[in-house]
Order: C-alpha cells, then sequence, then structure tokens
C-alpha cells in the first residue's frame, strides 16, 4: 500500500500547488481584483482528502505483511492465488439503488413520510446485503 499512498500524496501536493496557482490567478484576472473563495477552498480541501487517504494508506502498509506490488523483485505470480469470495450474483444492490433513489426522490420534493419510508428500505437493503450469505451460528448439542 505504499504506492498507493505516495499517490495520493502527490495529488494531494498537486491539489495544494493549484490552490496556490488559482488564488493568485482569480486575484489577478477579476474584474474586482478579488480572489474566488468557493474554488480555493474546494481545491485545498481536495488536497486535504487526498492527504488523509494517503496518510491512512501509509498507516495501515506498516500493519500488514508486505504484498507483490510493494517489492521490486515481484513476479507477477507472487500475486497468484485466492483474492476472496465474490458474489456469483445478488439481487440487493438493486434494491439499494432503489431504496437511494427513493430517498433522493423524497428529498428533491422534500416529503419527510417518503424520506423516513426511504431510509427504512435503505437499512433493510444494507441489512439484506451485509447478511446475504450469514448462515448463523453452528449449534452442535451432544
Amino acid at each position: 500500500m505504499k504506492v498507493e499512498a505516495r499517490i495520493f500524496y502527490m495529488v494531494a501536493g498537486f491539489a495544494v500547488l493549484m490552490t496556490a496557482v488559482y488564488w493568485v490567478m482569480t486575484a489577478l484576472f477579476t474584474t474586482d481584483q478579488k480572489a474566488e473563495p468557493v474554488g480555493i477552498v474546494a481545491l485545498f480541501l481536495t488536497g486535504g482528502l487526498a492527504f488523509l487517504a494517503g496518510s491512512y494508506m501509509q498507516f495501515v502498509s506498516r500493519r500488514i505483511e508486505e504484498r507483490p506490488e510493494d517489492r521490486e523483485d515481484a513476479e507477477i505470480s507472487d500475486g497468484a492465488g485466492e483474492l476472496g469470495f465474490f458474489s456469483p450474483g445478488s439481487y440487493w444492490p438493486v434494491a439499494l439503488a432503489a431504496a437511494a433513489g427513493l430517498a433522493g426522490l423524497a428529498l428533491a420534493f422534500f416529503h419527510i413520510w417518503l424520506l423516513v419510508m426511504a431510509i427504512v428500505a435503505l437499512l433493510i437493503a444494507v441489512g439484506g446485503l451485509v447478511f446475504e450469505y450469514h448462515t448463523g451460528p453452528e449449534h452442535e448439542h451432544d
């Protein structure tokens, strides 16, 4: 994860540098000679978010074993093997998207009763997605 952390740090540095450039350019080339504050804040917060993600990745990379992507002498075959379990097919993401769309519709028209129904539907869909393959505890009574 060290490579990913470096990428995020570079994005953060670029965003902060572009914040300074944007600040100067908007102050020089606008009619009222004032810097445009919304773009400055947005670029600066973009840099902060990228720095936050990079810091997290660097923090995690110290606590896990080194991956093949982090080694210079790694071969392609070093990354082979099982990557995890992926659901072959599930309808829960469709239910989740429909519930999120209903919540967006409720917010757009500001219908509180519909928003409450959408939040309940969202919670049910998230629960269904999370516990789709949960079989429960094993009960062995001998």
